[in-house]
């Protein structure tokens, strides 16, 4: 196994794919990261927590939890992570920044990043899904460019951290 970054567009497959690459282990330990759903009072992403866990393995572990770099040190078997952008909106929203200068939302993201990515490189049996930023609409506010703009960093950070990306575009998987 090696670290293994899976991108796409919003419903392109990329999560079914990165199922499929660790669907013949049994220990997988699913992060899912953010705030747990019981904390969240939002019935739209409950039903796609849940829809998601239908189709994971039954005998996988999950963790919901925004601290991915501590489930990286800690989690035993394979971990996949789905997905990094979910994550960065808990970051960014933990942190206080969807108001912040860009600059300053950059540095404190990269100081996040820097820290997950040193977690990521000390496993070699890791699964991140993320959105390409470069797949989606974005929307026409000030936000939504930062988020873009910052997640188009994290991706490219931890790109730099995995042995194989793979996009995936209306299911295909094209090995980068």
């Amino acid at each position: 196994m090696t670290r293994v970054l899976v991108t796409g567009g919003v419903r392109s497959g990329k999560s079914r794919h990165a199922v499929r690459l660790l669907g013949d282990t049994d220990t997988v330990t699913f992060v899912a990261p953010g705030r747990p759903a019981d904390e969240l009072d939002d019935p739209d992403w409950a039903a796609r927590v849940d829809h998601h866990r239908a189709h994971r393995p039954a005998g996988w572990r999950t963790l919901e939890s925004p601290d991915v770099a501590s489930a990286l040190r800690h989690a035993p078997g394979p971990v996949l992570i789905d997905c990094l952008g979910t994550w960065l909106t808990a970051t960014v929203d933990d942190l206080g920044l969807w108001d912040a200068p860009a600059d300053e939302a950059r540095a404190a993201v990269d100081e996040r990043t820097d820290a997950l990515c040193a977690a990521l490189t000390a496993r070699d049996d890791v699964v991140l899904v993320t959105n390409e930023v470069g797949s989606g609409v974005v929307p026409p506010y000030r936000s939504g460019g930062v988020f873009r703009d910052l997640l188009g960093a994290l991706n490219q950070s931890v790109a730099e951290c995995c042995d194989e990306v793979h996009l995936v575009v209306c299911g295909r998987v094209l090995t980068l």
